[in-house]
């Protein structure tokens, strides 16, 4: 990947931004490795901003395909037991809930675009939400790549421990934190 990147030479920002973009519509490149290559090829603040931008306009793209198509797209997109567990975000406008998946390490957040373009949720509010969500993890990815690039083994190892124990943290208390989220948002 790269090779492939830096083959466009000049152009090679556009390449990544785009490679970022499909990473998030079609989903067969980790996100979580393409965030490190971009602060491995670009530094830390550029690689961040170029993920940024790819991952916000494809994130728009995956939510105004699902809105378009409609559900029938959506299920051929998203594995339809992914669709079912998380439908009370779309019943509900959820914006905390969507901003709290989107924030959490790990999370499919590409399968959340599609699902948020079939709910009621404003383009403007996704995009504020799945932007922010991401940006944490997306600095990370790109902190952890400059300093893979830069051959700084000690602190890559302590970004990369912290980023694990985030992820054991969010994936041990997900499902808890989720349901509390729905509990919180019926009562309101």
């Amino acid at each position: 990947i790269i090779d492939l990147i830096n083959s466009f030479g000049p152009l090679s920002a556009l390449a990544f931004i785009g490679i970022q973009i499909l990473q998030v519509m079609v989903a067969p490149i980790p996100g979580e490795l393409t965030g490190i290559i971009g602060g491995y090829l670009f530094g830390p603040l550029p690689g961040f901003l170029y993920s940024t931008v790819g991952l916000t306009l494809g994130s728009w793209a995956a939510f105004a395909l699902g809105r378009f198509f409609g559900l029938p797209f959506v299920e051929k997109a998203v594995k339809p037991d992914f669709i079912r567990k998380y439908d009370y975000v779309m019943e509900h406008q959820g914006v905390l809930i969507s901003f709290v998946l989107f924030l959490m390490p790990g999370f499919p957040k590409d399968y959340l675009c599609y699902i948020l373009g079939l709910s009621h949720l404003h383009l403007w509010k996704f995009l504020v939400v799945s932007t922010v969500g991401r940006l944490f993890g997306t600095a990370l990815l790109s902190f952890s790549g400059s300093l893979a690039r830069a051959h700084q083994i000690a602190p890559l190892v302590m970004v990369l421990a912290f980023t694990v124990f985030i992820l054991i943290i969010t994936f041990l208390y997900r499902e808890r934190l989720l349901a509390w989220l729905k509990r919180r948002h019926h009562l309101s």
